[in-house]
């Protein structure tokens, strides 16, 4: 590894690669301008304070932010059309393939009692 030479940059050589770095930074940079809520983070109420004056004030509800909040305590079927990974694939279609018949001895199998089970 070669050592550093103790002599100064000249002001020119020290403007380019300042310039150099400025404009790496700001390739790097995004402007955030617009918040929400994470509809995946849970959201972990805390209780007010009976006798604050602030936290007695009535304000009107945001709706906006009510829907994400119930959205985001949905269980995946009713938040996805599909199965996001491949362990909600099993169990995901819960409605039985034909119709119950309680009456079809075939796939009905109810408990009975005999004098031997008693």
């Amino acid at each position: 590894m070669a050592a550093r030479s103790a002599e100064p940059l000249d002001p020119v050589r020290q403007n380019r690669l300042l310039c150099e770095r400025v404009r790496k930074e700001r390739q790097c940079q995004r402007l955030h301008t617009q918040y929400n809520v994470n509809p995946l983070h849970r959201v972990h109420t805390i209780t007010k304070k009976p006798m604050s004056w602030h936290d007695n004030i009535e304000e009107p509800a945001d709706a906006k932010f009510l829907n994400l909040i119930h959205h985001a305590a949905l269980e995946p079927t009713k938040k996805y059309s599909e199965p996001q990974t491949e362990s909600q694939e099993i169990g995901w279609n819960t409605t039985p393939l034909i119709q119950m018949d309680r009456t079809d001895c075939r796939l009905y199998f109810p408990r009975r009692q005999t004098e031997i089970t008693k």
